[in-house]
């Protein structure tokens, strides 16, 4: 039992070490930042609402029951105009009462129903659309995010090879010190740059600190110093667009046909089935001076005509409105065509410079350890040194720069046309 269980403890020990070797990727950033915020809660809301309203509206289905009850008192009532022999008719009363039971049953709405039904989930649906249109918005936020990470990350380690370097050329001079071919001053030359190093450091882990704790409230999880974020590969983004503002466009052209649909089935006539039932007095027969229970049923046609006046206007404005959102779209594709042009431009760009960053570090090596041996010669001062390595320092930082730059830029396009990669 010993043995199983040192075994499971030793599984899982496994497993955790080989997660924190994958490390942290840039999908999966998105993806916990997405369940992390607050408004991911509104899709179980807008789903519910729908499921509501859609009950309601088809209850329009249902038995409607009617109950009424009113009485009343008249200057006149019905009675003959003359006297018959021998007859005598007693007069009604002129205070009357009824109360009025009344069941309506749906036969045909004119599709009243059927419309009703149709604008409650168009309209769910654009509420959906809304809320992926702002939480698409996260992936920028966290793009922001890990690419500043991983600038910081690599210009820490660019500092800390230059701080080793820094170290080796203050031990030469150290020695040159010693045996009298350089003074004191060429040595404080190079503390200077090794504190100014140190203080870059501090400045650097600082932002990356920073960055680390936004992206952790941001996804929820829990990040520090020790957490290995994975640099993404270079990848190539597919044509065409394909942002959820595009689907949500759509969503809001299928609402307002929905509202068309409404404004025809509004302006049909109605059949219903109807029975009534009452009580009062007096009853059906209005000659019949006493309290009595009576019913009728049948069949009703309603057809209300004041829709008939505003039509024409109304689908005049859904018109506009259909107008108007493609309109909207026209101009969401024209800045979006307009940012993936200089992104492209952008990411050309990069590579070329890439191409040659190499090429200048190579140089500058050797630039720098011609620089070395000029001054262990005494042709070159402490002063020339310092510059050719912080040149040779500045040509590794621009390289880490283009690269992340590059990646950067790959995924700001990937964001602006949600397109798979390639």
């Amino acid at each position: 039992m010993k043995h199983v269980l040192f075994t499971i403890i030793i599984f899982f020990c496994s497993c955790a070490i080989i997660r924190a070797q994958e490390g942290v990727k840039i999908e999966d950033c998105q993806v916990w930042a997405r369940d992390n915020y607050p408004l991911i809660k509104q899709y179980d809301l807008i789903r519910l609402t729908e499921e509501y309203n859609v009950s309601n509206a088809g209850k329009g289905y249902l038995p409607h029951f009617n109950l009424s009850a009113k009485a009343t008192w008249q200057t006149d009532v019905p009675h003959l105009p003359i006297q018959l022999p021998g007859m005598s008719i007693n007069e009604l009363s002129k205070d009357q009462y009824q109360m009025l039971l009344e069941l309506n049953q749906t036969i045909w709405d004119g599709g009243l129903i059927k419309s009703q039904k149709e604008i409650v989930k168009s309209g769910s649906e654009v509420d959906k659309k809304k809320l992926e249109v702002e939480l698409y918005a996260l992936n920028d936020r966290v793009n922001q995010l890990f690419f500043g990470i991983l600038l910081v990350t690599e210009q820490v380690t660019q500092n800390r090879i230059f701080k080793v370097e820094l170290q080796t050329n203050y031990d030469k001079i150290a020695s040159y010190v010693r045996n009298g071919v350089a003074n004191q001053a060429d040595l404080d030359v190079i503390r200077v740059e090794q504190i100014n190093a140190d203080q870059k450091e501090v400045e650097l882990l600082s932002v990356g600190k920073a960055y680390v704790n936004m992206l952790s409230l941001l996804t929820g999880k829990k990040m520090g110093e020790a957490t290995l974020f994975v640099k993404p590969d270079d990848v190539k983004i597919g044509d065409g667009i394909y942002r959820p503002e595009l689907q949500l466009f759509d969503m809001q052209d299928k609402l307002y046909d929905s509202q068309e649909l409404m404004i025809g089935a509004k302006n049909r006539p109605g059949i219903q089935l109807f029975v009534q039932g009452g009580y009062g007095r007096p009853g059906l027969n209005m000659l019949e001076d006493e309290f009595s229970l009576f019913a009728t049923g049948g069949v009703r046609l309603s057809w209300n005509f004041g829709g008939l006046y505003t039509r024409k206007n109304d689908r005049r404005l859904l018109a506009i409105s259909k107008e108007g959102l493609q309109v909207q779209r026209s101009v969401f594709l024209f800045n979006t065509d307009i940012a993936v042009t200089q992104q492209r431009s952008e990411i050309d760009k990069v590579r070329r410079l890439m191409t040659s960053d190499d090429e200048i570090i190579t140089l500058r090596k050797s630039i720098l350890k011609a620089a070395e041996a000029k001054v262990a010669n005494g042709i070159f001062t402490v002063t020339d040194l310092v510059r050719e390595m912080n040149a040779e320092e500045q040509a590794r930082q621009t390289k880490v720069l283009h690269g992340i730059q590059l990646l950067k830029a790959v995924y700001d396009l990937k964001y602006t046309v949600n397109t798979p990669v390639n």
